[in-house]
């Protein structure tokens, strides 16, 4: 039996731009794709990969000759092909009549019905004799348009190309989100089935959803993204020109050779109109670049990524038990660097708010150098309470937290015995005094300080941030159109929050713990929002 690879490469026939034929020969891109698919087929699994493309890699190219392939091989399977434009769509499953209509007579499975959204493989006979004696495979592709009402609806597909979904139109309401459920209930959950999804990215949006969380492994689609200059085919003659400064650190960031810069150079000229913004959406080097033309940015792009390149695993990763720290995969707490007898550290916390956002804290030493983290997703109590333990471990470290929609943990806190909590001052215009508050209060006032800091803070000293949930998050925080820093939409602030409390409370760390006065209160207004909420 002959095998798909082979198929595909010896059978299978390509337009060429100046509107030639010639053999599908695949190019790095196209054979990483197939490396993945044939893994997960040799084990009778499911494939479902999610790839953040560059331009004209030919993935669309090799995902339509697998899925056709195996279509045209296999008896009574199904596929569909969904695009985001007409023009698009067509284009694709025009692919796929090539893929057949090229092959060797002794090869071409029998069609039925050929039109501008099928292509069927059956007896066309209408002889029932011939027809029983000689079925043919029953097998078929569709196609149809993202955003059209109803696709998929109603019919069970076997394999399945989604193309550009961080284009797909909405219609009657129904989200890119609502569209790709509706999908996947109609492919087998189990078995040889194929589902790849691919786009070049769009801002902010859906697609970028499902790739961050492929990435964290919490979606159950492989993710896979091929940089441009992993491509043979991007070069261009060197012949000594001066490179610019930016082009001689990208060339030393990632290894690449003079020819290399070259194409780069002709790229953002010519494909991209002179924008290297462009260039970095349509020609990716990293996962992260292909998002950022979304906003402008506030945090340096370049030191962010240079740093997630060098980032390490925490030591240890578990929860407090007491002041016992017990180590569990699956724990709150991150720890980089244990705490050294004498040495003063600062933790800068920003609570779960509305709900939306994660509770937050990092710890640093006096040294600006991050050394632990707590993330969890709800339950203030226990937040409270390993903030507590996190800071005694940490020399009884100052806490400074957030306490814009809730200070219970800051009464808890003071509750439990913690001496070195950060304290603010502020106005009571009903005493007409300035009076003490636990906590750090985010303002109008405040929040700008706080984020400008943590920008200066990158850039003396990026090599000291660990984890890289906040230098992820820095990279989606940008200036909206009126200016103010926020996250982009879809996104969140509470590593960005969370750490540039820890750095604006830290040169107030004192090597011996303050004296609290009984006049220092919390903010009693806000005591139980959170914790009644």
């Amino acid at each position: 039996m002959i095998s798909l690879w082979k198929y595909i490469t010896k059978y299978m026939m390509i337009q060429t731009k100046d509107q030639g034929l010639q053999h599908l020969v695949p190019n790095s891109a196209q054979c990483k794709l197939y490396e993945l698919f044939k893994e997960k087929y040799n084990s009778n699994e499911p494939f479902r990969v999610i790839i953040l493309k560059a331009r004209q890699l030919g993935i669309s190219t090799m995902t339509e000759a697998i899925i056709t392939g195996l279509t045209m091989t296999h008896y009574d399977k199904h596929a569909l092909i969904v695009g985001h434009t007409p023009e698009s769509t067509q284009k694709i499953f025009s692919m796929a009549k090539l893929y057949h209509d090229t092959l060797p007579a002794v090869l071409q499975p029998m069609v039925k019905y050929s039109n501008s959204k099928t292509l069927t493989f059956e007896n066309p006979s209408h002889d029932p004799k011939e027809i029983q004696s000689n079925p043919g495979l029953r097998s078929s592709i569709k196609v149809a348009l993202a955003g059209s009402a109803g696709i998929g609806r109603g019919s069970t597909y076997n394999y399945m190309h989604l193309s550009e979904l961080a284009f797909w139109d909405e219609h009657e309401g129904l989200t890119i989100e609502d569209q790709l459920t509706g999908l996947l209930q109609t492919l087998p959950i189990n078995g040889r089935s194929v589902l790849v999804i691919e786009s070049t990215a769009n801002g902010f949006n859906y697609f970028k959803k499902l790739w961050d969380r492929s990435v964290a492994g919490e979606s159950g689609f492989i993710p896979l993204f091929i940089p441009w200059y992993e491509m043979k085919e991007y070069r261009r003659p060197y012949r000594a020109e001066q490179l610019t400064p930016e082009e001689i650190e990208v060339r030393h960031r990632f290894n690449l050779d003079f020819e290399q810069i070259m194409w780069r150079r002709y790229a953002i000229e010519t494909l991209c109109g002179g924008s290297v913004e462009q260039f970095h959406q349509e020609y990716p080097s990293y996962p992260e670049e292909a998002f950022l033309t979304t906003g402008n940015p506030v945090f340096n792009t370049d030191l962010v990524y240079a740093r997630l390149q060098k980032v390490v695993s925490p030591k240890r990763i578990g929860n407090f038990d007491g002041l016992k720290f017990i180590e569990d995969a699956g724990g709150a707490i991150k720890i980089w660097e244990d705490p050294v007898p004498g040495r003063a550290y600062a933790i800068g916390a920003d609570t779960a708010g509305d709900g939306s956002d994660y509770f937050r804290a990092y710890v640093m030493d006096k040294s600006l150098h991050q050394v632990a983290s707590l993330t969890m997703r709800s339950d203030e109590g226990f937040f409270e309470k390993q903030l507590y333990q996190l800071g005694m471990y940490y020399n009884e470290a100052m806490i400074g937290v957030e306490v814009n929609f809730s200070s219970y943990t800051t009464m808890k806190l003071q509750e439990d015995g913690y001496r070195n909590q950060y304290v603010r001052e502020v106005e009571d215009t009903f005493l007409n005094k300035t009076v003490k508050r636990f906590g750090f209060r985010t303002t109008s006032v405040t929040r700008p300080i706080i984020i400008s800091m943590l920008v200066d803070y990158l850039k003396d000293y990026s090599n000291m941030i660990e984890d890289a949930d906040v230098l992820k998050e820095m990279l989606t925080f940008i200036r909206n159109e009126k200016g103010r820093p926020e996250a982009a939409p879809g996104e969140h602030d509470d590593c960005v929050m969370a750490y540039a409390i820890t750095v604006y409370i830290l040169p107030q760390v004192r090597e011996t713990l303050p004296t609290v006065t009984e006049e220092t209160t919390i903010d009693e207004e806000n005591a139980f929002i959170g914790y009644m909420g």
